[in-house]
């Protein structure tokens, strides 16, 4: 009943509270983004990941208040409902995508985000180099995104991804581990 009224939400909130950007601008621009690092870091996918990380969570410290503040939402009871919430209302929000939440571990601090589709990965061709299929995560940006976000709201949580259409798997997978719910804390310095 609460992910039918968290999706509800976020439908409502997308046609009524948010401005639109058009897709495919955004696609690009991240693409292109992409790529300069790739060549900035030397097809060093490692960094480059660890890079669309940190952009991800700076943007998160950051979203998290804009999300508060055009969707209307409270504080979430626990951590299933916080999955609905990114899920359903953040993803809807922001991309008008609602991927699926699944494969909730036995103690309810880890769940995964199946991606149906990933706007972000539109007219996308990894490198082929040989190495990027294995080592570039190119939507790294939505983990440190969640990452940063949750953080705000007292949760370290660890995100990655599991799996991706563009490496050649079947879906598009990410994974999200409560670490543990923070005191009234400041922030760790991440630039």
């Amino acid at each position: 009943m609460a992910s039918n009224k968290s999706a509800r939400d976020g439908e409502k909130i997308w046609k009524t509270n948010v401005d639109k950007v058009n897709a495919e601008l955004v696609t690009l621009t991240y693409g292109t983004m992409v790529a300069q690092l790739c060549s900035d870091f030397n097809h060093k996918y490692e960094e480059v990941n660890k890079q669309l990380d940190k952009m991800g969570y700076n943007i998160g410290v950051r979203l998290i208040e804009d999300f508060f503040a055009k969707s209307g939402v409270q504080r979430c009871g626990n951590f299933r409902e916080t999955a609905e919430t990114i899920s359903k209302i953040g993803f809807k929000m922001f991309l008008n995508i609602t991927p699926t939440v699944s494969s909730w571990s036995a103690d309810s601090k880890s769940f995964s985000l199946i991606f149906d589709e990933n706007p972000l990965a539109d007219f996308v061709e990894l490198p082929n180099d040989g190495r990027a299929q294995d080592e570039l995560w190119f939507s790294n940006v939505f983990c440190g995104i969640l990452r940063g976000a949750l953080e705000m709201v007292q949760m370290q949580v660890e995100a990655h991804y599991v799996s991706d259409i563009l490496r050649g798997d079947d879906t598009t997978e990410m994974r999200i581990t409560l670490l543990r719910y923070m005191e009234d804390e400041m922030p760790p310095d991440d630039e």
